[in-house]
This record gives C-alpha cells, sequence and structure tokens, in this order.
C-alpha cells in the first residue's frame, strides 16, 4: 500500500496542475487548488482529495510498521483523512472562482467551507510534523536532512501562503502550490523509501 500512496501523492498534483490549466475562468496563479472542487468540474478536484487521502490514510498503517513509528504514522493518517474531509466539504465560491463569482472575500462563511478551513489547517499543520518526527525516526542521514529541510520548507509556506491568502494576493496560488509540490513529493519519497 505504500508504493501506492506514493503513486497517489504524485497523481494527486498532476491531477491539479492539468485541471487549473485547463478549466475555463480558472486563474491557478491567484486561486487555491480548493477552488477546483467547484463548478461543472468540481467533481474531480473532490474527488482528488478523497481518493488520494483515503490511500494515505490507508498506507500510513505500513509506514508507522517499516519505520517503527506509530506517532509518524498516525501523523501521516491525520493528515490523509483530512484531505478526505477537504473533498467532501469544498470551499465556498469566492474572489471570481466559478466564473460569475463576485471578486471579493465573503463577510461570512457556510459550515461547509469552516470544516473545509479547518481541514485544510490540519493538513498543512501535519505534513511538516509528520517531516520532523521522520527526521529522528528514518534511517539514514541523507533522510535525517531531508526531512528536516522539508520541515522548515512547509512551516515557512504555510505561513506565506496564510498571508497571501488572507491579503487575497495575487499570487496566493502559486505560493500554495510550491509548498504542496514540496510536501507531496516528500511525503510521496517517503512512502516509496517504506516500499522498498
Amino acid at each position: 500500500m505504500t508504493i501506492i500512496g506514493s503513486v497517489a501523492l504524485t497523481v494527486f498534483v498532476v491531477v491539479f496542475l492539468v485541471d487549473g490549466w485547463t478549466r475555463p475562468g480558472y486563474h491557478p496563479v491567484r486561486q487555491p487548488v480548493s477552488a477546483l472542487a467547484l463548478g461543472r468540474r468540481g467533481w474531480i478536484q473532490s474527488t482528488n482529495f478523497i481518493v488520494c487521502g483515503a490511500v494515505v490514510a490507508l498506507g500510513s498503517v505500513g509506514v508507522a510498521d517499516v519505520f517503527g513509528s506509530v506517532l509518524l504514522g498516525v501523523t501521516i493518517g491525520v493528515f490523509g483523512v483530512a484531505l478526505v474531509v477537504s473533498g467532501l466539504f469544498p470551499m465556498d465560491a469566492m474572489r471570481g472562482y466559478p466564473p460569475g463569482t463576485p471578486d471579493r472575500t465573503p463577510t461570512e462563511y457556510t459550515r461547509r467551507h469552516k470544516i473545509h478551513d479547518h481541514a485544510g489547517a490540519v493538513v498543512f499543520a501535519a505534513l511538516p510534523a509528520a517531516a520532523v518526527i521522520a527526521a529522528f525516526t528514518v534511517p539514514g542521514t541523507v533522510w535525517t536532512w531531508l526531512s528536516g529541510l522539508t520541515a522548515v520548507a512547509l512551516s515557512i509556506g504555510f505561513v506565506a501562503f496564510g498571508q497571501a491568502w488572507e491579503s487575497d494576493a495575487r499570487s496566493a496560488g502559486l505560493v500554495q502550490r510550491i509548498v504542496i509540490a514540496v510536501g507531496w513529493a516528500w511525503l510521496a519519497l517517503l512512502f516509496a523509501r517504506a516500499g522498498t
């Protein structure tokens, strides 16, 4: 299941990149990945969240077993479950997407959006936490350094995305994509390492 987890993480990134660049009215540099779960093609990203999250959550058991760290497995499992929740509860339409939506941030959010936000916070907090744990539990100097540097990069990136999102920066979507690419790549490599 760990090799399948590695594939699922890679496919997740490919799907949102291709869908984002080909979606009419969607601007990937500005708008977040979660906005892809809206509109007629929204089912693609919702499914992407749910499938990737479920596979990662299941694969986390194998990661825990291979590296002898229940804490690492649980943290990755929480990340996976939070991805599933993100897919089940899409964000609200805002900031010009889907097309026809006012280009502003709503003053009030639906319950669904609030759940999505909380799940997203768990996703972006669990991943650097997993990297810190991996730095101390996955054997090999390379993995210690790779995991430590990933944890730092993800923490900085999460803060940068939060600031970009709150200020409605035109580059918020790009910042988020960089953070996701770094985090998902590290986790995909970890899953692949667990499968060898």
